[in-house]
Formats: C-alpha cells, structure tokens, sequence
C-alpha cells in the first residue's frame, strides 16, 4: 500500500459527522480484502473482521478509529449568503476566507466571509468573528441559492493538501483520517501473521459530536480487549508554552496512560514498542482522554483499553500537519501486539493488574 496516497484519499473524502457515508464507502473498499468480513452497524460505524486461528470461541480485540470530521451544517439562507452552524469543535479564528465545499443538491464551491468589522454587532468588533455571524458566500443569485441549498445541508473545506517539508502532510481532515490509515497499515501487516484472536477494526461514527459510534460498536461487538487511536496535540514553535503537553511529529506515536486506560496495556504496548524498535513517546492522561478509548473502556461490563496518539498540529483548523512515519509507526505497533496475544492474555492482564 503506497501510505500517503492512502491517506490523502482520506482526507479528500467528506465525512462529517452524522454524514459519514462516503468516507465509509472509501475505507469499506480499503479494508475489504484485508479482513474476512466488512459489516455497517445502526449508527453507521463500518466493521471489519478479520479471524483468529485455532479454536472457534476466539477471544476479540477492537482497534478503534473514528472517521468522522468536524465542518459546518446551513443554518439560514439569507438571499445569496448562508449563515452556518458547527459540526465539532470549530476554531472560529481560522474560519475567515476558507474555501468550502456546500453538498447541497450538488456540490457547490464556495467562501467563508466575515462581514466587514463595521456592520458586526458592537461586541465583537475588533475581536474574532464567532461562527454563527460568518456568513458563506457561493457566488450564486438568491434564487439559485434558495434552488440548490437547503438548511441542515453540510458543508466541508475545501482546503486542498499541500506536502511539507521534512515529509509532513497537511490538509483538512487528518483528524482521525491519520488513524484510519493506521488501522489499514495494521490489517495490512497481521495479513501475513498468524494470531490467536480475533481483530475487529472498527471506524466509528460521530466521535466528534459525543463518541457515539464507539459506545454502540462497543456494545454490539462486546471485545473483551480494545485498543483507541486518535490524533494527539504535536508540538512547534506556536504551542511552545504547553510544551509539556504536545509531542514531536516524527518522534512515533504516543501510548497514552491514565485513569482512562489499562495500566498493564500500557506497559505492553511500551515493551512491544521497545521490543520491535518502534520510536513511541508517553502521554499522561490525567482524566478521561476525549477519545473513542471513554466510551469503550466502561461497554458493558468494561474493556481494557490502550490509547495510540499521532502527534498533530493545528488541530480542529483546515490545516492540520501530520508526519505520515508516525501513522505507519502506529500501524506497525498495533499488529505486532496483536500478534502477540496469547489464549491466556487476559488471564495475564488480571495477574499483573494485582
């Protein structure tokens, strides 16, 4: 698999959250003769699996990415203009001058504009323009406009990807995209290698809105081990006074630990990483991490939970920067711990917990 023209495809392909059909169809595709069977479960979280060896009562691991992406619903039609509510958490400051794409009964292009500081109301001039006073401008008449777009139609950037230096990638929707294509790198590698159980990649819906395609994929899958990757803060020049709580791109995934993961899953995945030559870094979780690892860890009667991080910058903007070694790094990572599960694991998670 050529990695980054994998992940690029990702990345061009919309997926709001609540919308994520045609992204689904995209890594439905991928995943597809990597796995023994594909399934859509009622929220629209796409399953893959791909069967253990030996006995038939196998013992199930989920590998969790979700795929949907933050942007913008219509709120309004104001004549030739749209006003705009978020999907996710939207940084409003970078919002001003994005191009957009707005699916409404085809696709349209068009701009995000901040009215001229003048006509804001008086509270917010000379300040950033709140989401809900920036307006989308498709170069259409009001009567077109009204023909082809209506309210609750979702819009996306339309930002385009631009190859960085040093091998970095940016574009709009690498968060979670990146750990998608991990989870790819992963069934790519177990492709060749025996394991005992049974892996159940799982790309789950609307993370962005409250985590709930991985509560419902947890709940019907019922694994009794899990491991969540999602995107974490990376680190540059512009965060350098919360050093402490970004991480380098480059540097491999991090293994989070924390109140919301295993503790014995941790030590694993870090001797598994050192064990394999894989380049990790550690990241302390205080509370819960606000990733699909919060709603898997309490499913049911609970799941042992690891946490992978990419390292990202500009998080939540049109422009977020991944390294893609980090996203390979933690495909690599996953399938040789996966590899190495033994009938007997949770029998040894129980034994080292106490």
């Amino acid at each position: 698999m050529d990695l980054i023209a994998h992940l690029k495809t990702l990345c061009a392909t919309p997926g709001l959250s609540g919308h994520e059909r045609p992204i689904r169809e995209v890594i439905a595709s991928a995943w597809a003769d990597l796995a023994d069977e594909v399934q859509v479960g009622a929220l629209g979280s796409l399953t893959a699996l791909k069967r253990g060896r030996g006995r038939k009562l196998r013992p199930r691991v989920m590998i969790a990415a979700h795929m949907d992406n933050i942007g913008l619903m219509v709120a309004s039609v104001q004549g030739e203009f749209l006003r705009v509510s978020p999907i996710g958490g939207i940084d409003a400051r970078v919002m001003p001058g994005q191009p957009v794409t707005v699916h409404g009964r085809r696709d349209l292009p068009g701009l995000v504009v901040a009215p001229s500081d003048f006509l804001l109301p008086a509270g917010l001039r000379g300040g950033v323009v709140t989401v809900d006073e920036l307006l989308i401008d498709l170069g259409l008449s009001a009567a077109e406009v009204a023909r082809q777009v209506r309210v609750g139609d979702v819009v996306s950037f339309a930002q385009g990807q631009a190859s960085l230096n040093g091998g970095l990638l940016a574009s709009p929707a690498i968060d979670n995209r990146a750990s998608v294509a991990a989870v790819t790198v992963c069934l790519e590698a177990l492709a060749g290698r025996a394991h005992d159980w049974d892996v159940l990649a799982v790309a789950t819906t609307q993370e962005e809105v409250g985590l709930h395609g991985a509560l419902t994929s947890a709940y019907a899958l019922a694994p009794q081990l899990a491991i969540a990757i999602d995107v974490t803060f990376g680190s540059g020049p512009a965060v350098r006074d919360f050093a402490d709580r970004c991480y380098e791109l480059g540097k491999g995934p991090t293994i989070a630990f924390g109140p919301n993961l295993h503790p014995v899953v941790y030590k694993h995945l870090v001797d598994c990483a050192e064990r394999g030559g894989f380049s990790y870094q550690s990241e302390p979780v205080a509370a819960h991490s606000g990733t699909d690892a919060r709603a898997i860890q309490i499913a049911r009667e609970g799941v042992p939970c690891g946490l992978l991080g990419v390292p990202l910058r500009n998080m939540h903007t049109p422009v977020e920067v991944v390294h893609p070694q980090d996203v390979y790094t933690a495909g690599r990572l996953m399938a040789d711990y996966i590899a190495g599960l033994g009938p007997d694991y949770l029998a040894r998670l129980a034994r080292e917990l106490d």
